[in-house]
């Protein structure tokens, strides 16, 4: 199973890490290319191009332009334990036993701007790049352009006879990816929260259940998508009454 997850604005590279694994990324090149365009925006175009304060401009002005390869442990960190946002609070990678790190790195793939994809022990510098930024980079109008192709044709070279793939990305990372093209079945659940007597989706909500159910995935090693169904953590229950596509799973509290 792959399972598909968005990356998230906070950065946490501070915290103790459970274990010295860690792995180049694919892209690492490709990110090489795109840090070349972005380290010619100054702080002021930053700030209008990602729509962010001076603070955070000056902040991801210095980040670009300290990205420098090689990446090792001492300039960079494995990308599941720098991303801080609410997926992974639901993920929460450090507390995953060691039983079950093969799995969580085979499995999970983090969607990024900058990298692409990277997988849970590829080591990442810090970064701010949203994969709907409007930023034309070698030859690509855009970074949907830029990515798509490659991104599914890593994926379909990484998926295995009747591997699963489990969407759990955000819109804006999951359309970088060409699901029509995939060797593979895509299951994408669907969360939502009773509000004022009227079932919704709630992003905060459905941000941190995604990570849940990544969670429950990877400790369960599930592999089907009648498995997946099972899922019932953070008061979710699947609900077939709400459910109107099989491949689009609908989970309630």
């Amino acid at each position: 199973m792959k399972i598909l997850v968005s990356p998230a604005k906070s950065l946490n590279y501070e915290r103790m890490l459970p274990h010295n694994k860690c792995s180049q990324p694919v892209f690492v090149d490709r990110a090489q290319q795109i840090n070349k365009s972005l380290r010619q925006i100054k702080p002021a175009e930053l700030q209008k191009l990602m729509g962010i304060s001076q603070k955070l401009a000056d902040l991801n002005w210095s980040r670009n332009q300290s990205f420098s390869t090689p990446f090792t442990a001492e300039n960079a960190r494995p990308a599941a334990y720098a991303f801080d946002g609410d997926v992974y609070s639901g993920l929460d990678v450090y507390s995953i036993e060691q039983k079950n790190w093969d799995t969580l790195n085979n499995s999970l793939r983090i969607l990024s701007g900058l990298y692409g994809f990277l997988k849970p022990f590829d080591l990442m510098q810090p970064y701010r790049l949203e994969m709907g930024t409007t930023f034309a980079v070698n030859g690509s109008k855009n970074l949907y352009d830029f990515w798509k192709s490659l991104l599914t044709d890593q994926l379909n070279s990484e998926l295995q006879n009747d591997e699963l793939v489990v969407n759990l990305a955000s819109k804006e990372y999951a359309s970088a990816v060409d699901f029509k093209s995939l060797n593979a079945r895509v299951v994408s659940p669907i969360f939502k929260d009773f509000k004022n007597g009227k079932l919704k989706i709630i992003s905060f909500y459905a941000k941190k259940a995604r990570g849940l159910m990544a969670r429950f995935l990877i400790d369960n090693q599930v592999q089907t998508a009648s498995d997946l169904l099972g899922f019932s953590t953070g008061g979710y229950v699947f609900s077939s009454e709400h459910t109107t596509d099989s491949m689009a799973p609908v989970f309630v509290r």
